[in-house]
């Protein structure tokens, strides 16, 4: 059901401080850290690094649950995290972005124990250096190495209980050998993953209701393969390998749905009708990277190179029923009175390549220079088959229409990427960077639907070249020990990920589905932060970003007007993905990370508001260029005006209850205040999780609590000046408890592994 309910994902894509992106690096002058028993968390020049190794918090957690508690991470939805004041965050492991689609990352940080983990890095703002979009920053994982010849590792089990039942178990080692150093993960698990939903919509003449619960059964299994290799001081190779596999079969949606509207004679009749659709889905994301690094001098300049291929792997097939009730009986909703069937096959090749050059000087000055390469290949073969039944009077079928519809997409898309950066350390207290990227896009998507009605729509060719000029300017100033500036700006691109691409629809119900779009274009983002910092424990960070032809997903809701004139006779509601005008964001927030009372308690607090202001309209389908009308025929627009202000609040406390550091008690806190977005008003958000946690030797058992007082559900509620409304409650029993088991083995010692950035890093996350 990842991408039937489609409308999930963008609902907890909106939320503040919730989501995946990319940050680029701009070196300034280190701060010094937090002292708990090491330097926890500090400034870096272009990055906040929260060292979890000195950190008692990782012991025994999951990668995921680790990451909700860094200092400017948060989740409001349990599977996206966002850095503060940012749209979107994209997980790096080791300077490489992972390759899973946001549904198996989840999986996979929330089966990987956090004693796998050196440090975390957030990059706020990123630099020319790095291939990121739009708004996102970095987070990179930082995973362990051995410093000793020897095998360690860990293994962890986990039983989490909601409305259902689901299962987690993983297993680490980390083996070296004088010059060759090899670590891998597999882990895997099971669970059912259950949603309710309301949705409303309507007009002043008519009113549509659906209601009901989804149920989405998961296997996952998975892991990763990093071999390293010294082949002398000077050169080292490297290969990694990133694996995921999700099988979704017998997910189940069952909907009740009531439409109300006036009939021919006025009269306002109401209808009732089932939904009960079924899908199997299952996924594959495999990629490789292989990386070459040579070092030059003792200054630290280097040659670095990467190559890599993905493979990304989706087959979908679902059956949407729509049930009629009986001619007696209207319990008995037994008769079918619509089935869409559903193939969706989405298969995504990469290669990509990457050549870094940096070059350091002894009067603190660096040039840095290198380029990219990405070809990537979709191929989309869809097919949809609808059956429309007819009855007679006594409820007697008594004829079967069938409606094929064939739709192949296939997008090939190359980009070509330069960069060019200079830094200079100018004294002990100030520093600074710039830099600039120029990008070359040339895509080619071609969709052939011979079914299509519409002989123009048959065939259609979509050709986009474009180039960018993308500046970057950073600069960081030590006013004296205890007090730190810097500022940063950037320019960015989004261009739409794959899946949006693709020209399908996936429904909800019979009159309410998503609709992806081959026509939505890059849209363009300017970033600027300036952030503050007080005795490295206390910061301020203020953040700016405008972005134009946001891409987004947009309900249109009415009756449909062709091209010719003819106006549908049954009111739709469609959730198209389009460039949807365009949007600021400003927020300003407060955050402390410092532990009290002789390291008994650490505290990770940020407080902040956020200001949105919104600015686009829309009245035509893009992918069809129907527009939508009321009853009379008149013009309905779906516009977004509306400016908001948001309060959040995020609170991460680590209670020691012993002097031998053997029991922690964990008290989490966010809180999310009301703001537009996109689909409309979201509603306030906040979730309290507890956890208590025990250590033995090199056993951790943990118990933890989420969502306890069951606050976290999504409510968004929209009226438009033209008399419709749209409600969306959506529940993903995110009240839940998990037991887990933890066992570290081997030899513990480990150093920091070398980062490599991955060849294909900016393409992953558009497979999401």
């Amino acid at each position: 059901m990842k991408k039937i309910i489609i409308l999930a994902a963008a609902i907890s894509g909106s939320v503040v401080f919730a989501q995946e992106k990319k940050s680029d690096t701009v070196k300034t002058k280190s701060i010094e850290g937090i002292t708990l028993t090491k330097q926890v968390f500090k400034k870096q020049s272009d990055r906040f690094v929260y060292d979890v190794a000195a950190s008692p918090v990782a012991k025994g957690n999951t990668t995921f649950d680790l990451l909700k508690q860094t200092p400017l991470l948060s989740s409001t939805d349990d599977k996206t995290l966002k850095i503060a004041g940012k749209n979107n965050a994209l997980i790096y492991i080791n300077g490489r972005k992972t390759n899973m689609d946001a549904e198996s990352l989840a999986q996979f940080l929330k089966n990987t124990p956090a004693e796998n983990i050196q440090k975390i890095e957030v990059i706020t703002v990123p630099g020319s250096e790095y291939q990121v979009e739009s708004s996102d920053g970095i987070i990179n994982i930082v995973l362990k190495k051995k410093m000793s010849d020897g095998t360690n590792g860990n293994m962890r089990f986990s039983n989490t209980q909601n409305k259902y039942n689901s299962s987690q178990a993983s297993f680490s080692v980390n083996y070296r050998k004088d010059k060759l150093g090899i670590s891998a993960n597999l882990n895997g698990g099971e669970s059912i993953q259950p949603q309710s939903y309301i949705l409303r919509n309507g007009t002043d003449q008519m009113k549509n209701e659906s209601v009901g619960n989804i149920d989405d059964p998961n296997k996952n299994i998975g892991g990763y393969l990093n071999i390293d290799y010294q082949l002398n001081d000077n050169n080292n190779l490297a290969l990694s390998w990133n694996s995921w596999a999700n099988r979704s079969y017998d997910s189940t949606i069952d909907l009740f749905n009531t439409l109300t509207q006036p009939n021919e004679d006025g009269i306002l009749e109401t209808n009732y009708t089932r939904t009960k659709n079924r899908e199997d889905a299952r996924n594959y994301n495999n990629s490789v990277n292989l990386n070459y690094e040579l070092k030059l001098d003792s200054l630290g300049s280097k040659l670095n190179v990467n190559a890599a291929y993905l493979i990304y792997k989706r087959f979908q097939f679902s059956k949407n029923n729509t049930m009629l009730p009986g001619i007696t009986n209207w319990s008995d909703f037994s008769r079918t009175g619509k089935t869409i069937v559903q193939d969706i096959p989405q298969i995504i090749n990469n290669f990509s390549g990457t050549a870094d050059y940096i070059q350091k000087f002894k009067n603190d000055f660096t040039f840095s220079a290198g380029g990219n390469f990405n070809k990537t290949k979709t191929d989309n073969d869809t097919k949809n088959l609808t059956y429309d039944y007819t009855y007679d009077d006594l409820g007697h079928l008594t004829g079967t229409t069938t409606s094929p519809e064939l739709n192949h997409f296939i997008y090939d898309e190359n980009i070509y990427g330069l960069y060019l950066t200079f830094e200079k350390k100018f004294s002990d207290k100030f520093s600074g960077k710039i830099g600039a990227r120029y990008e070359i896009t040339n895509s080619l998507g071609t969709a052939d639907s011979p079914t299509n009605p519409i002989e123009s729509q048959r065939h259609q060719t979509i050709k986009r070249n474009y180039n960018n000029f993308l500046p970057y300017l950073s600069f960081n100033y030590a006013i004296n020990d205890k007090n730190n500036i810097s500022y940063s700006f950037s320019s960015r691109m989004r261009r739409p990920s794959f899946w949006e691409l693709n020209p399908v629809r996936n429904y909800i119900t019979e009159y309410n589905y998503t609709q992806n779009n081959p026509f939505v274009k890059a849209s363009s983002t300017y970033n600027q932060e300036l952030t503050y910092m007080y005795k490295n424990s206390y910061f301020l960070i203020l953040n700016h970003s405008y972005l134009k032809d946001q891409i987004t997903q947009v309900p249109l809701q009415g009756f449909t007007k062709t091209t010719d004139g003819q106006v549908s006779d049954q009111s739709v509601l469609r959730y198209i993905r389009t460039n949807f005008g365009d949007r600021q964001e400003m927020s300003a927030m407060v955050g402390i990370q410092k532990t009290f009372f002789k390291q008994y308690l650490t505290l990770n607090f940020n407080a902040g508001i956020q200001h949105n202001i919104n600015n686009g309209s829309l009245s035509e389908d893009p992918t069809t260029g129907e527009t939508f009308v009321d009853k009379e025929g008149k013009p309905l627009v779906y516009t977004n005006h509306v400016k908001s202000t948001s309060f959040i609040v995020t609170s991460n406390n680590t209670l020691r209850l012993d002097k031998k550091k053997t029991w922690f008690l964990g008290v989490n806190y966010f809180f999310v205040d009301k703001q537009q977005i996109e689909l409309g008003m979201l509603k306030n958000l906040m979730s309290l999780d507890l956890s208590i946690k025990k250590n033995w030797n090199d056993w951790t058992f943990a118990v933890n609590l989420n969502d306890v007082l069951r606050t976290n559900v999504v409510e968004i509620e929209d009226y438009q000046p033209n008399g419709n409304y749209n409600y969306i409650r959506n529940d993903q029993y995110r009240r839940s408890v998990t037991v887990s088991l933890t066992y570290n083995f081997g030899n513990q010692k480990v150093k920091k592994v070398r980062d490599i950035e991955g060849a294909s890093d900016a393409i992953k996350s558009r497979t999401r």
